[in-house]
């Protein structure tokens, strides 16, 4: 019997990276690093990592997500965005490991009216947007046996997201004013992780032929579309046990009474036909992730209340 593969968890304390242990929990022997024990933004500690670690899978959940302070700081943005993911290619194409890496929404600009596909032409607003698409093009310019994953709006139980950001000012404030011109899809890191281990197993099982039919880009994103302030309302309308019955007001407003340094896309949804026929992966609607994410804080939540 072969011994289960060494998986390389990069990123391991962030959002998708805890799920993702979770999802690949006995799958492999799992190696996680974070910023606390490799700074990416130094090649050789990334290429040390990936030798010292010898993995078969690469996940990559690592990234520079300060949207605005990247605006001042586009060489760090570009090293964990970009350079490091260059990097991770060309390691995992040395070894023929499997590298899954995770980009982003922002490297449109939101001009489309429909769901974007992987074709359409990029044109980031915002230098973290810019970096990612960077990183994504390094990566295919490497090639091998490579799965990158575009995604949206992502939140989850925990690390920093607009879900648990909600839930820190509805304990704070009577009333919150919520962008509402500005459409996507939430997408949770449990529905994230979940996904990424099924393809990830298919893959190195064959299931999908040989390496140069499957890897590629692919958009990832639970289904449905809604605004910033309806995701706001809706986390609140779910939220009851865990705000006490204190539900603050959402007011609307427009993206240019919010100021930020960085610019966003208008739209934001990303058409997923391309994984579903593919890989035959649908991620569940937004609304059922947000459901399962909500209980899960619930649950933890009366776990602590009974200790």
């Amino acid at each position: 019997m072969s011994r289960l593969p060494r998986i390389l968890i990069v990123g391991h304390a962030g959002q998708v990276g805890v799920e993702l242990q979770r999802s690949f929990a006995g799958a492999g022997e799992i190696i996680c690093h974070d910023r606390d024990s490799v700074d990416l933004a130094v090649p050789d500690q990334v290429r040390a990592m990936v030798r010292t670690a010898a993995p078969e899978i690469i996940l990559n959940a690592a990234a520079y997500t300060a949207v605005d302070r990247a605006e001042a700081e586009q060489e760090a943005a570009i090293a964990v965005n970009a350079t490091a993911p260059g990097i991770l290619a060309e390691e995992a194409l040395r070894r023929d490991a499997l590298l899954v890496h995770y980009s982003t929404d922002y490297v449109f600009d939101g001009s489309k009216t429909s769901p974007w596909v992987e074709t359409d032409v990029a044109n980031p607003l915002n230098v973290y947007g810019a970096s990612k698409l960077a990183g994504e093009k390094v990566i295919q310019q490497v090639g091998g046996k490579y799965l990158i994953f575009r995604t949206s709006w992502v939140y989850g139980p925990c690390g920093n997201n607009f879900l648990l950001t909600m839930l820190r000012l509805a304990r704070e404030r009577e009333s919150l004013s919520i962008v509402d011109d500005q459409v996507g899809a939430p997408t949770s890191s449990i529905e994230l992780a979940k996904a990424t281990r099924t393809i990830a197993d298919g893959a190195l099982a064959g299931q999908f032929g040989a390496a140069s039919s499957w890897a590629g880009l692919y958009h990832m994103t639970c289904t449905g579309s809604v605004s910033w302030c309806g995701f706001a309302r809706a986390i609140f309308a779910r939220s009851d046990a865990l705000l006490h019955g204190k539900v603050p007001g959402v007011m609307p407003i427009l993206s240019a009474g919010y100021s930020t340094l960085a610019n966003r896309p208008r739209n934001s949804q990303l058409s997923n036909k391309k994984l579903k026929t593919r890989f035959d992966v649908q991620l569940a609607h937004w609304e059922t992730a947000l459901d399962y994410v909500i209980l899960r804080l619930t649950d933890s939540l009366g776990s602590h209340d009974s200790m």
